[in-house]
């Protein structure tokens, strides 16, 4: 169980090379373009590193993530976001909760993938944006068979009742917007 979870050295996802790799101000931007968003929701928050930004864009955010020992750190760095320890199979909130759900790098560490899209479009009231890495063999991130591809997410947004997705290619991972009927 959990064999897919991110198990390394938490500050190695703060680390400015990496911070510049994931676009954060241009994955936000794109997340919430086109509408009027004021309640966030980022699922496998890890160090907090999305939470913060978009708090730091404006929005009312709450960040969660299965690991424990990851909530202290950011709380710690990004105290004015409110972080809780869970998973994204059984998220602790009400029917559409968020106007956005969003999902850095996590969706392909997900344990049951269908129950997490469910779950996304059952707290969000619009929207959720996925951010992972391409279905490509790399050097780095995770391995081809953790990946998620296209049709993959393509079936299971039909499953969940997403009624549109859009792709977006950044310099080094894809941006999923999926909308909410």
């Amino acid at each position: 169980m959990h064999e897919r979870r991110f198990q390394g050295d938490i500050n190695r996802l703060r680390n400015p090379g990496q911070l510049e790799r994931l676009e954060l101000n241009r994955v936000v931007n794109i997340a919430t373009e086109g509408a009027s968003f004021h309640r966030i929701l980022d699922v496998g928050t890890g160090s907090g590193v999305f939470a913060e930004a978009f708090y730091q864009h404006g929005f009312e955010t709450i960040g969660i993530d299965a690991n424990p020992e990851f909530i202290p750190l950011a709380k710690k760095i990004a105290p004015q976001v409110q972080f809780i320890e869970g998973l994204a199979e059984a998220l602790p909130f009400p029917d559409e909760s968020f106007d956005l759900v969003f999902m850095g790098l996590v969706f392909h560490e997900t344990d049951n993938r269908l129950k997490a899209l469910q779950e996304a479009y059952r707290v969000t009231r619009f929207r959720l944006a996925i951010l992972e890495w391409p279905y490509l063999i790399q050097e780095s991130g995770p391995p081809i068979a953790h990946r998620v591809d296209r049709d993959e997410l393509n079936r299971l947004s039909d499953q969940t009742g997403f009624s549109r997705i859009e792709v977006f290619e950044l310099a080094h991972f894809l941006l999923y917007r999926l909308e909410k009927k």
